[in-house]
């Protein structure tokens, strides 16, 4: 398999960057991690905008290697880089900054007026970048980005001052990237909810380390991570439309633990979705339910239990190879006689389609 792989050290005053990591040469890859863990320092490392003694190897392609004296300058790695403060070229207009991303390609994988139809820029190409609001920048600056057409797209929180509906658009604009351009993503955020929706893969950054670093399903429910003790905590479930309900505007998604009902976001039978699931909003029983609003109840078995506060408890769910959480309180855990082995049926009481 293609992969990123490196080991980076960089000492900053008091902090101290010192990571081993590896992660896939595809697909969309978040670097997450609380303020100053190092993800941005990570991302500057890997377009060689500093440098951090060690090695880096893209895709069987050696970036960095002390040891042989090897340093691949910025220009010469092909990296595109959306920065956290944009880095607009103000004496240029809209059309010039992204024709300067144009002009830096040889290859044009991507359609010039496909990106500025994708990213509603129409309306602000003759307008001087200077005038532009911080959300109108940003999406200039993500669009120079991409057409620059580079082997590797680095993103440092590029949606923080972007609407909920543009950040809804970027997501199938990264499927596309990846799956057909083959374009590996490595995406700074701090947001769970945000990784959730975007990343296949996620590096989990603390104090300058790599906590853990795995597929984003499996992060996400690891019971030793801080993930899954977060207030948001919540599972990634893939699956596929399998039908739609048009009376009650549901769609039906067929995933390895059965069939989730959903609300019908206008998916078609056949596409594949990204389903979001709280741990609040899982609930146990030990028998199946009869005559319960709740639609989505599932044969479960419990994994494991780990205590999350002094009156909660998070149960780790096998659903038929899909994992779950369930929050619940430490005195449903004793009534229940929740353990790991029990066999029980999950209630699912509220389902998000997050792609």
């Amino acid at each position: 398999m293609s992969t990123i792989r490196g080991r980076f050290l960089k000492y900053a005053g008091d902090f101290a960057l010192d990571l081993d990591f590896e992660f896939p040469a595809r697909g969309v890859t978040a670097v997450f991690g609380p303020s100053g863990s190092g993800k941005t320092t990570l991302l500057r490392c890997l377009a060689g905008l500093e440098h951090a003694a060690g090695r880096l190897d893209v895709d069987g392609t050696v970036w960095h290697d002390d040891s042989e004296e090897i340093f691949v300058p910025p220009h010469r790695r092909g990296v595109g880089f959306v920065f956290q403060d944009v880095g607009l070229f103000d004496h240029l207009t809209v059309k010039g900054n992204l024709e300067y991303g144009w002009q830096r390609s040889a290859l044009h994988r991507l359609n010039f007026a496909e990106v500025v139809e994708w990213l509603d820029l129409q309306p602000l190409l003759a307008r001087a970048s200077i005038d532009l609001s911080g959300g109108e920048r940003q999406r200039v600056a993500i669009a120079r980005a991409l057409l620059t057409s580079p082997r590797l797209l680095l993103l440092d929180e590029p949606l923080a001052a972007v609407d909920e509906r543009r950040r809804q658009a970027f997501v199938p604009y990264l499927d596309r990237l990846h799956r057909e351009l083959s374009i590996p993503i490595v995406y700074v955020s701090h947001s769970q909810e945000e990784i959730s929706r975007i990343a296949d893969y996620l590096v989990l950054l603390e104090n300058g380390a790599c906590l853990a670093s795995g597929p984003l399903v499996d992060m996400l429910t690891r019971l030793d991570l801080p993930l899954s003790h977060a207030p948001s905590a919540a599972a990634v479930v893939e699956g596929a439309v399998l039908s739609v309900d048009d009376s009650f505007a549901l769609a039906r998604v067929e995933f390895s633990g059965g069939v989730i009902m959903v609300p019908d976001l206008g998916a078609t039978p056949g596409n594949p979705v990204r389903l979001r699931i709280h741990a609040a909003d899982v609930s146990l029983a030990l028998e199946r339910p009869e005559g319960s609003s709740i639609l989505n109840i599932f044969p479960a078995k419990v994994v494991a239990l780990s205590d999350d506060s002094p009156s909660q408890v998070l149960v780790q769910l096998d659903l038929a190879g899909t994992t779950l959480l369930a929050r619940i309180t430490r005195k449903s855990v004793a009534a229940l006689n929740v353990e790991p082995g029990l066999a029980c049926h999950a209630q699912v009481k509220g389902v998000a389609v997050v792609r």
